[in-house]
């Protein structure tokens, strides 16, 4: 069984990466051999978001020369993993029938590596 840390890697940080995650969308290198549910799972897990949609890219290795040999780089697959940033409040009758507002259940950002609105 994977866990969340065998699937979700690490992130991604560019200027492109961090433009589009105030529209909830985050960047990330996951394990080549993980798909869209299990890196739905392990995002959710991890951060305590509610991920609404999940798109995948797999990169080849770039050949590279050093020395006049050439070589590649290593493959890797890429997630961008979008989450839902409208929190609804939640209202239930508490105690004595008057009526109690709470948060939204899930947060609309992802705090951890520096990834905040």
């Amino acid at each position: 069984m994977k866990t969340p840390y065998d699937v979700i890697l690490k992130p991604v940080i560019t200027e492109k990466s961090m433009t589009v995650a105030e529209q909830g969308k985050y960047t990330f290198i996951v394990a080549p051999e993980a798909n869209k549910d299990e890196i739905k799972d392990a995002a959710e897990k991890l951060f305590g978001v509610k991920v609404t949609g999940v798109n995948i890219a797999n990169f080849d290795g770039k050949v590279k020369r050093q020395r006049g040999k050439a070589g590649k780089t290593a493959a890797y697959k890429k997630a961008v993993v979008t989450i839902a940033t409208e929190g609804k409040d939640i209202s239930y009758l508490g105690k004595g029938g008057k009526a109690v507002k709470s948060g939204a259940k899930y947060k609309t950002s992802i705090e951890e590596f520096g990834f905040g609105q």
